[in-house]
């Protein structure tokens, strides 16, 4: 069954995630990423433009479905090996939040909705995903990939 999942990544950091075609989440943690599974989905927010940066940036910065089988390590630096996670990414536009706050499950109705984004990575409703899929990419080619499987009785 696919789920879907929310990851909080800086829009520098995203945007060369994007790029390449990985995910990193919770300062390159393997355990969040063995969470998903082929074939779900992923939205990621930023907070802020860069990694511990003050400009803010508030918004749904990427969209894509996770391809790669298993979490793997990349040595980015002598001292950091992080985890990641190979996503094939959509063609997207940057969402903010704030006019989305009273629609996603997660925040809606909720006045401490940035709390949950500290966890770097969690599971979303299908519905929130969907929501904020139709707002980012354009068309519906994104439909297909992610439908709901049914179960014949």
């Amino acid at each position: 069954m696919t789920s879907f999942w929310c990851g909080v990544v800086s829009l520098e950091h995203i945007k060369r995630g994007e790029r390449e075609g990985f995910c990193q989440v919770c300062h390159g943690k393997r355990s969040p990423l063995d969470r998903m599974a082929v074939g779900d989905g992923i939205v990621f927010y930023s907070p802020t433009a860069t990694f511990r940066g003050k400009e803010k940036c508030q918004s749904f910065t990427a969209i894509g479905e996770v391809v790669g089988a298993h979490s793997y390590q990349f040595q980015m630096t002598p001292d950091f090996v992080p985890f990641r996670r190979d996503v094939s990414y959509f063609p997207a536009v940057e969402v903010p939040i704030h006019s989305m706050l009273d629609v996603l499950d997660f925040t809606r109705d909720n006045p401490n909705w940035g709390y949950q984004f500290r966890f770097g990575h969690f599971k979303i409703s299908r519905h929130d995903f969907e929501y904020l899929a139709a707002a980012m990419i354009d068309g519906d080619t994104w439909r297909d990939r992610f439908a709901e499987e049914r179960t014949l009785l």
